[in-house]
């Protein structure tokens, strides 16, 4: 079984001895119950990874000792999902899984047919409950990178995304080829962004602009799948067809 990963700032990760603390320290020593002996991995969530044995534990701390360090390069090509914002817990559900299958970008994106809207307040909070489901997800994945979950984007900021990819595909039923058979790019730099639309579908200013900028519409497979799960599904198929899996 590999060893549970703690998250900490990439600075305290140059020290041969590292005090994981805070909420993350409590997790780690009341939650999982982390003893001294155990070795776990501390990331700084940016790629480096240093495995350690534990040599003490306290209320709300573990104290770590460094073994070694280990630096893992950026996956390519670069995977982005623009996610259409979804009702009740379904968003949270899509990041969740998506950064447990390798996501390296995730977008909220307001679209028209979106039955959830993120206004006031309750963008912050919405994208903040992104946020830490990504944190914790890429923790239960053994991750050393966290995906970025970037701020809410509209069908222009979208487009601009699309536009700026080495390859674009919105996921749509009437896609005139299935994702598996499109050929991603591959090599260091590539990006692909992926586009998953409502539960409403997409409206055709919304696939007139993306087929503007670029992109190309896919089918994934002979059944519809919902918003929150479509996103999984599909990144599992590039991560196949891009050699990351």
């Amino acid at each position: 079984m590999t060893p549970p990963v703690f998250l900490v700032p990439s600075g305290d990760l140059a020290a041969d001895r590292v005090t994981v603390s805070g909420p993350e320290g409590r997790h780690a020593a009341a939650v999982r119950r982390i003893r001294t002996g155990e070795t776990v991995d501390l990331a700084d969530g940016e790629g480096l990874r240093a495995r350690c044995t534990v040599v003490g534990v306290g209320r709300d701390e573990v104290v770590c000792e460094v073994l070694e360090r280990v630096r893992e390069p950026a996956p390519a090509p670069h995977l982005t999902v623009v996610q259409a914002l979804a009702k009740g817990d379904r968003g949270e559900l899509a990041v969740e899984m998506m950064t447990e299958a390798g996501v390296d970008s995730v977008v909220p994106w307001a679209a028209e047919r979106s039955v959830t809207r993120w206004k006031g307040d309750r963008a912050a909070r919405s994208l903040a409950k992104w946020r830490a489901t990504a944190r914790e997800a890429a923790k239960q994945a053994r991750r050393a990178r966290l995906p970025e979950v970037a701020e809410q984007a509209d069908r222009e900021a979208v487009a601009a995304l699309l536009a700026a990819a080495d390859l674009g595909v919105v996921l749509h039923e009437d896609g005139a080829s299935r994702l598996s058979e499109l050929e991603p790019p591959r090599g260091e730099g590539a990006r692909v962004v992926l586009v998953v639309g409502p539960e409403g579908g997409f409206s055709d200013a919304e696939l007139e602009a993306f087929a503007a900028a670029g992109a190309v519409r896919a089918l994934l497979g002979p059944s519809v799948l919902r918003t929150s799960t479509a996103g999984v599904a599909a990144l599992a198929v590039l991560q196949s067809r891009t050699g990351r899996w």
